[in-house]
Protein backbone atom coordinates (compact mmCIF):
# COMPACT_ATOMS: atom_id res chain seq x y z
CA UNK A 1 0.00 0.00 0.00
CA UNK A 2 1.52 3.31 -1.10
CA UNK A 3 1.55 6.35 1.20
CA UNK A 4 -1.27 8.01 -0.77
CA UNK A 5 -3.37 4.83 -0.75
CA UNK A 6 -2.80 4.46 3.00
CA UNK A 7 -3.96 8.03 3.62
CA UNK A 8 -7.10 7.43 1.56
CA UNK A 9 -7.67 4.20 3.53
CA UNK A 10 -7.38 6.00 6.90
CA UNK A 11 -9.56 8.91 5.82
CA UNK A 12 -12.18 6.50 4.47
CA UNK A 13 -12.38 4.65 7.80
CA UNK A 14 -12.52 7.93 9.72
CA UNK A 15 -15.24 9.30 7.44
CA UNK A 16 -17.35 6.17 7.90
CA UNK A 17 -17.19 6.56 11.70
CA UNK A 18 -18.07 10.28 11.56
CA UNK A 19 -20.90 9.87 9.05
CA UNK A 20 -22.38 6.92 10.96
CA UNK A 21 -22.32 8.89 14.22
CA UNK A 22 -23.87 11.94 12.54
CA UNK A 23 -26.60 9.79 10.93
CA UNK A 24 -27.52 8.10 14.22
CA UNK A 25 -27.64 11.45 16.02
CA UNK A 26 -29.75 13.19 13.38
CA UNK A 27 -32.13 10.25 13.04
CA UNK A 28 -32.71 9.63 16.73
CA UNK A 29 -32.00 12.85 18.62
CA UNK A 30 -35.72 13.73 19.19
CA UNK A 31 -36.22 10.35 20.87
CA UNK A 32 -32.93 10.32 22.81
CA UNK A 33 -33.63 13.85 24.13
CA UNK A 34 -36.99 12.73 25.50
CA UNK A 35 -36.92 12.03 29.27
CA UNK A 36 -36.71 8.29 29.96
CA UNK A 37 -40.02 8.19 31.84
CA UNK A 38 -41.80 9.78 28.84
CA UNK A 39 -40.25 7.70 26.05
CA UNK A 40 -42.99 5.07 26.21
CA UNK A 41 -45.38 7.65 24.75
CA UNK A 42 -43.00 8.76 22.00
CA UNK A 43 -44.30 7.75 18.52
CA UNK A 44 -40.93 6.17 17.64
CA UNK A 45 -40.48 4.30 20.93
CA UNK A 46 -41.01 0.85 19.39
CA UNK A 47 -38.38 1.67 16.76
CA UNK A 48 -35.57 3.22 18.85
CA UNK A 49 -35.89 1.36 22.18
CA UNK A 50 -33.10 -1.22 22.85
CA UNK A 51 -35.46 -4.09 21.97
CA UNK A 52 -36.97 -2.27 18.99
CA UNK A 53 -36.19 -3.12 15.38
CA UNK A 54 -33.70 -0.26 14.95
CA UNK A 55 -32.21 -0.26 18.46
CA UNK A 56 -31.89 -4.05 18.61
CA UNK A 57 -30.31 -4.10 15.15
CA UNK A 58 -27.68 -1.56 16.25
CA UNK A 59 -26.80 -3.79 19.19
CA UNK A 60 -26.38 -6.85 16.98
CA UNK A 61 -24.32 -5.08 14.32
CA UNK A 62 -22.19 -3.29 16.95
CA UNK A 63 -21.47 -6.54 18.77
CA UNK A 64 -20.50 -8.31 15.54
CA UNK A 65 -18.15 -5.46 14.60
CA UNK A 66 -16.39 -5.68 17.98
CA UNK A 67 -16.07 -9.48 17.79
CA UNK A 68 -14.69 -9.32 14.23
CA UNK A 69 -12.29 -6.54 15.21
CA UNK A 70 -10.99 -8.31 18.32
CA UNK A 71 -10.70 -11.88 17.11
CA UNK A 72 -9.62 -10.93 13.59
CA UNK A 73 -6.66 -8.99 14.95
CA UNK A 74 -5.78 -11.76 17.43
CA UNK A 75 -5.86 -14.31 14.58
CA UNK A 76 -3.62 -12.09 12.40
CA UNK A 77 -1.01 -11.92 15.17
CA UNK A 78 -1.18 -15.63 15.93
CA UNK A 79 -1.39 -17.27 12.49
CA UNK A 80 1.44 -16.48 10.08
CA UNK A 81 -0.44 -17.54 6.95
CA UNK A 82 -2.71 -14.47 7.35
CA UNK A 83 0.31 -12.24 6.66
CA UNK A 84 -0.43 -12.60 2.94
CA UNK A 85 -3.63 -10.61 3.50
CA UNK A 86 -1.89 -7.45 4.66
CA UNK A 87 0.60 -6.02 7.13
CA UNK A 88 -0.10 -6.16 10.85
CA UNK A 89 -0.17 -2.34 10.86
CA UNK A 90 -3.19 -2.27 8.53
CA UNK A 91 -4.96 -4.98 10.53
CA UNK A 92 -4.42 -2.94 13.70
CA UNK A 93 -5.91 0.14 12.04
CA UNK A 94 -8.93 -1.88 10.89
CA UNK A 95 -9.22 -3.38 14.39
CA UNK A 96 -9.33 0.15 15.85
CA UNK A 97 -11.92 1.20 13.25
CA UNK A 98 -14.26 -1.71 14.05
CA UNK A 99 -13.73 -1.32 17.81
CA UNK A 100 -14.67 2.35 17.64
CA UNK A 101 -17.63 1.99 15.26
CA UNK A 102 -19.02 -1.02 17.17
CA UNK A 103 -19.17 0.73 20.57
CA UNK A 104 -20.78 3.81 18.97
CA UNK A 105 -23.57 1.59 17.62
CA UNK A 106 -23.94 -0.13 20.99
CA UNK A 107 -24.15 3.30 22.67
CA UNK A 108 -27.17 4.15 20.50
CA UNK A 109 -28.55 0.63 21.04
CA UNK A 110 -28.77 1.41 24.77
CA UNK A 111 -30.73 4.59 23.93
CA UNK A 112 -28.43 6.26 26.49
CA UNK A 113 -30.03 4.30 29.29
CA UNK A 114 -27.57 2.45 31.50
CA UNK A 115 -28.36 0.16 34.39
CA UNK A 116 -27.77 -3.24 35.94
CA UNK A 117 -24.98 -5.59 34.91
CA UNK A 118 -25.04 -4.25 31.34
CA UNK A 119 -23.73 -0.93 32.65
CA UNK A 120 -20.59 -2.75 33.82
CA UNK A 121 -20.08 -4.06 30.29
CA UNK A 122 -20.74 -0.62 28.82
CA UNK A 123 -18.23 1.19 31.04
CA UNK A 124 -15.73 -1.60 30.47
CA UNK A 125 -16.24 -0.99 26.76
CA UNK A 126 -15.60 2.73 27.28
CA UNK A 127 -12.42 1.85 29.20
CA UNK A 128 -11.33 -0.48 26.38
CA UNK A 129 -11.84 2.22 23.74
CA UNK A 130 -10.06 4.87 25.83
CA UNK A 131 -7.15 2.56 26.62
CA UNK A 132 -7.06 1.54 22.94
CA UNK A 133 -6.52 5.16 21.93
CA UNK A 134 -3.71 5.43 24.50
CA UNK A 135 -2.25 2.13 23.26
CA UNK A 136 -2.25 3.36 19.67
CA UNK A 137 -0.39 6.49 20.80
CA UNK A 138 2.30 4.30 22.40
CA UNK A 139 2.36 1.70 19.61
CA UNK A 140 3.17 4.14 16.79
CA UNK A 141 6.11 5.49 18.80
CA UNK A 142 7.82 2.10 18.88
CA UNK A 143 9.61 1.74 15.51
CA UNK A 144 8.79 -1.42 13.60
CA UNK A 145 9.83 -3.18 10.43
CA UNK A 146 7.61 -3.46 7.35
CA UNK A 147 6.29 -6.78 8.72
CA UNK A 148 5.43 -5.16 12.07
CA UNK A 149 8.41 -6.57 14.02
CA UNK A 150 9.69 -4.30 16.78
CA UNK A 151 13.10 -2.85 15.91
CA UNK A 152 16.02 -2.92 18.32
CA UNK A 153 18.15 0.04 19.36
CA UNK A 154 21.05 -1.09 17.18
CA UNK A 155 18.79 -1.37 14.11
CA UNK A 156 17.45 2.12 14.75
CA UNK A 157 20.90 3.65 14.98
CA UNK A 158 21.84 1.97 11.70
CA UNK A 159 18.83 3.66 10.09
CA UNK A 160 20.16 7.13 10.84
CA UNK A 161 21.41 8.58 7.60
CA UNK A 162 24.80 10.18 7.01
CA UNK A 163 23.15 13.57 7.18
CA UNK A 164 26.34 15.58 6.86
CA UNK A 165 27.38 13.77 3.65
CA UNK A 166 23.91 14.06 2.09
CA UNK A 167 23.67 17.79 2.75
CA UNK A 168 27.23 18.55 1.71
CA UNK A 169 27.26 16.47 -1.49
CA UNK A 170 23.73 16.97 -2.77
CA UNK A 171 22.91 20.61 -2.01
CA UNK A 172 24.72 23.89 -2.53
CA UNK A 173 24.82 25.23 1.03
CA UNK A 174 27.04 27.75 2.75
CA UNK A 175 29.05 26.56 5.75
CA UNK A 176 26.79 28.55 8.08
CA UNK A 177 23.58 27.05 6.66
CA UNK A 178 25.10 23.59 6.57
CA UNK A 179 26.01 23.80 10.27
CA UNK A 180 22.58 25.19 11.14
CA UNK A 181 20.91 22.17 9.52
CA UNK A 182 23.15 19.74 11.39
CA UNK A 183 22.50 21.50 14.71
CA UNK A 184 18.74 21.42 14.12
CA UNK A 185 18.70 17.58 14.34
CA UNK A 186 20.53 17.33 17.67
CA UNK A 187 18.41 16.10 20.56
CA UNK A 188 18.20 18.70 23.33
CA UNK A 189 17.66 17.55 26.90
CA UNK A 190 14.37 18.55 28.54
CA UNK A 191 15.61 20.92 31.26
CA UNK A 192 12.08 21.83 32.32
CA UNK A 193 11.59 18.37 33.84
CA UNK A 194 8.23 17.78 32.17
CA UNK A 195 6.39 14.49 32.35
CA UNK A 196 6.58 12.15 29.37
CA UNK A 197 3.42 13.42 27.64
CA UNK A 198 4.40 17.04 28.22
CA UNK A 199 7.89 16.32 26.91
CA UNK A 200 6.55 14.66 23.74
CA UNK A 201 4.11 17.50 23.04
CA UNK A 202 6.77 20.12 23.69
CA UNK A 203 9.23 18.32 21.40
CA UNK A 204 6.56 17.96 18.69
CA UNK A 205 5.92 21.71 18.71
CA UNK A 206 9.65 22.42 18.82
CA UNK A 207 10.30 20.13 15.83
CA UNK A 208 7.54 21.82 13.81
CA UNK A 209 9.16 25.20 14.52
CA UNK A 210 12.54 23.79 13.51
CA UNK A 211 11.17 22.55 10.17
CA UNK A 212 9.52 25.94 9.57
CA UNK A 213 12.82 27.73 10.28
CA UNK A 214 14.69 25.34 7.98
CA UNK A 215 12.26 25.96 5.14
CA UNK A 216 12.40 29.73 5.62
CA UNK A 217 16.21 29.71 5.65
CA UNK A 218 16.39 27.61 2.49
CA UNK A 219 13.88 29.82 0.67
CA UNK A 220 15.93 32.89 1.56
CA UNK A 221 18.87 31.22 -0.13
CA UNK A 222 16.68 30.84 -3.24
CA UNK A 223 16.75 27.04 -3.16
CA UNK A 224 14.19 25.43 -5.48
CA UNK A 225 10.87 24.34 -3.96
CA UNK A 226 11.52 20.67 -4.70
CA UNK A 227 14.88 20.79 -2.92
CA UNK A 228 13.37 22.68 0.01
CA UNK A 229 10.83 19.88 0.43
CA UNK A 230 13.53 17.20 0.12
CA UNK A 231 15.84 18.81 2.70
CA UNK A 232 12.92 19.50 5.08
CA UNK A 233 11.86 15.84 4.82
CA UNK A 234 15.41 14.66 5.55
CA UNK A 235 15.57 16.89 8.65
CA UNK A 236 12.08 15.81 9.76
CA UNK A 237 12.97 12.11 9.38
CA UNK A 238 16.15 12.61 11.42
CA UNK A 239 14.24 14.42 14.18
CA UNK A 240 11.53 11.73 14.28
CA UNK A 241 14.04 8.89 14.44
CA UNK A 242 16.07 10.68 17.11
CA UNK A 243 12.95 11.16 19.25
CA UNK A 244 12.01 7.50 18.92
CA UNK A 245 15.49 6.36 19.92
CA UNK A 246 15.41 8.66 22.94
CA UNK A 247 12.04 7.35 24.20
CA UNK A 248 12.38 3.74 23.03
CA UNK A 249 12.87 2.06 26.41
CA UNK A 250 10.17 4.16 28.09
CA UNK A 251 7.62 3.35 25.36
CA UNK A 252 8.42 -0.37 25.57
CA UNK A 253 7.74 -0.34 29.32
CA UNK A 254 4.53 1.64 28.89
CA UNK A 255 3.32 -0.80 26.21
CA UNK A 256 3.80 -3.73 28.62
CA UNK A 257 1.85 -1.92 31.35
CA UNK A 258 -0.82 -0.98 28.79
CA UNK A 259 -1.52 -4.66 28.04
CA UNK A 260 -2.10 -5.25 31.76
CA UNK A 261 -4.78 -2.52 31.83
CA UNK A 262 -6.37 -3.10 28.40
CA UNK A 263 -6.89 -6.88 28.49
CA UNK A 264 -8.94 -7.21 31.74
CA UNK A 265 -11.45 -4.57 30.63
CA UNK A 266 -11.79 -6.31 27.25
CA UNK A 267 -12.39 -9.70 28.93
CA UNK A 268 -15.00 -8.24 31.33
CA UNK A 269 -16.75 -6.54 28.41
CA UNK A 270 -16.86 -9.73 26.33
CA UNK A 271 -18.06 -11.96 29.21
CA UNK A 272 -20.92 -9.64 30.17
CA UNK A 273 -21.77 -9.15 26.49
CA UNK A 274 -22.17 -12.93 26.11
CA UNK A 275 -24.35 -13.06 29.26
CA UNK A 276 -26.46 -10.16 27.95
CA UNK A 277 -26.98 -11.87 24.58
CA UNK A 278 -27.86 -15.18 26.28
CA UNK A 279 -30.42 -13.48 28.56
CA UNK A 280 -31.90 -11.58 25.60
CA UNK A 281 -32.37 -14.79 23.62
CA UNK A 282 -33.81 -16.56 26.67
CA UNK A 283 -36.51 -13.90 27.01
CA UNK A 284 -37.36 -14.29 23.32
CA UNK A 285 -35.90 -11.11 21.86
CA UNK A 286 -34.82 -12.43 18.46
CA UNK A 287 -34.88 -9.13 16.54
CA UNK A 288 -36.52 -9.66 13.11
CA UNK A 289 -36.15 -13.45 13.09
Amino acid sequence: MSQLTHRIYIWTLTTIVLLTTAFLLIKGVPYYMTPIEERFYHPDHNWFKPSGAFGHGLGIVGTLLILIGVFGYIARKRYKFLARFGRLKYWLEFHIFLCVLGPIMILFHTAFKFGGIVSVSFWSMVAVVASGVAGRFIYIRIPRSVEGRELGLGELKEMKSDLDKILKNSYDLSEKDYQMLLDSTKIKSDKAGRNLLGSIMSKYISDKKTIWKVKRMLRKNRMSRSNVRKVAKIINDELTLGNRIEHLQTMRKLFKYWHVAHLPFAIIMLIIMVIHVAVTLTFGYRWIF
